[in-house]
């Protein structure tokens, strides 16, 4: 079992005013948060810049992949008010670029899709200039499910892979390989800037990361995340290893020669870290959102 983070993996302890603002956004508004859940090393980093990612349906997952932090078991009844409280976050972090994901709901008909799509039509409603980026679960491989969240028009789609075909099973349980290229193919076939990522350290090797890109790159995936994986507890995936900067380096400059066009590769890397400079580098530039209502400012 590897000890000792190396120095690069020092993330920033949460501080200042805009840090404790942004946790006060959060707790007024009920919301759960994939920062927290999820025991993210770059909560401080975030949160002092003024950004989180919410985390919709709950914080109880229905599948127990071993490399997550997030709690699993049997989900409590939907919140039908959280997309407006997501909303009405966005609106007060005064976001250009919110993210949203959310646990997976496989104990719903529809997989939480119908609350996937109010809530970005609140978001969208209530934060108009705001760029909306969605990182959902596969919805068991259901395109019409994918479609109800596609439907809601989100400026960017990622569907996260995670890892390598070899240790899809092992690692991420329920999901499959072959079903996660499918949603991510057909949101780039309906015309969506598509994203994935995936994490390093977890027992790859190189030809599988090769071919996990190249297979990504094929479905339609054009903007790419790559980080280490950090083993939550004793009772998870341990860590196979640290990936040094310079290999994270050697992956962006690969992926950018194999089509992709967005690239953050680095050892503290998440689907949502610095998503709106990713997003302004693909094209998709949102405007922030105001503090007060419209007609307010009008007036």
């Amino acid at each position: 079992m590897l000890t000792n983070k190396p120095s690069w993996l020092r993330a920033k302890l949460p501080t200042g005013a805009i840090y404790k603002e942004t946790r006060s956004t959060v707790e007024h508004n009920h919301l759960h948060t994939v920062c927290q859940s999820a025991n993210c090393p770059n909560l401080g980093e975030c949160w002092s810049r003024g950004t989180a990612t919410v985390m919709i349906l709950g914080n109880i997952c229905t599948r127990s992949c071993t490399f997550c932090a997030i709690q699993t078991g049997r989900p409590t009844e939907l919140d039908l008010g959280e997309p407006a409280r997501v909303a009405q976050a966005v609106r007060k972090m005064h976001l250009r670029h919110c993210v949203i994901t959310s646990v997976a709901r496989d104990d719903l008909k529809d997989g939480g899709a119908g609350v996937w799509a109010a809530t970005i039509r609140a978001v969208r409603n209530l934060n108009p200039g705001t760029a909306i980026e969605v990182l959902v679960p596969d919805f068991l491989g259901r395109m019409e499910l994918v479609d109800v969240v596609l439907d809601a028009k989100p400026d960017i789609f990622n569907h996260n892979l995670e890892t390598v075909k070899r240790l899809q099973r092992p690692i991420r349980k329920t999901a499959r390989y072959d079903r996660s290229l499918s949603v991510l193919n057909h949101a780039a076939s309906a015309g969506f800037a598509t994203k994935s990522g995936i994490m390093l350290g977890i027992g790859e090797q190189e030809k599988e990361v090769e071919e996990v890109l190249l297979d990504m790159q094929k479905a339609g995936v054009r903007i790419l995340t790559i980080g280490q994986y950090l083993q939550p507890t004793p009772k998870h995936e341990p860590i196979d290893r640290w990936v040094t900067p310079e290999e994270f380096a050697h992956w962006k400059e690969w992926a950018l020669a194999n089509g992709f066009e967005v690239v953050e590769s680095g050892p503290l890397v998440r689907s949502s870290y610095h998503a709106d400079e990713q997003s302004a580098r693909y094209g998709i530039v949102g405007v922030a959102s105001n503090s007060e209502p419209a007609a307010a400012k009008a007036g």
